[in-house]
């Protein structure tokens, strides 16, 4: 089944919200990732809501640990869908003076012909 988000071997272009400021202090609270992946939860591509998917993070905007570190992985197709959310998200990290990183996942060359 090909991705929802990207096309076939198109590399997936996505930010990453450290949760760390930019002087390198801790975020707080400990569970502001899922919160905040949370709210953004009814954000995902056409079709894929189905029963219960109320109740999972959106592929757009998901949680993640990174080097001991919460952080919240950020699919840039979120600004083409929902514009004000993906511009609710990137406020959200500089009101909070979080560390971002570019990132620019690219497909499993070992993925092809599944």
């Amino acid at each position: 089944m090909a991705d929802p988000i990207k096309p076939d071997n198109a590399p997936a272009h996505e930010f990453i919200i450290l949760g760390k400021t930019s002087d390198g202090r801790q975020f707080r609270p400990s569970d502001w990732a899922e919160r905040l992946c949370g709210v953004m939860s009814c954000f995902r591509p056409a079709g894929s809501g189905g029963r219960n998917a109320h109740l999972k993070y959106s592929p757009y905007v998901l949680p993640t640990m990174i080097d001991g570190v919460r952080s919240v992985v950020v699919n840039q197709a979120l600004r083409e869908l929902e514009p004000l959310a993906y511009h609710f998200v990137v406020s959200f990290a500089k009101d909070n003076d979080l560390q971002v990183i570019d990132a620019c996942v690219l497909p499993d060359p070992g993925a092809r012909g599944k």
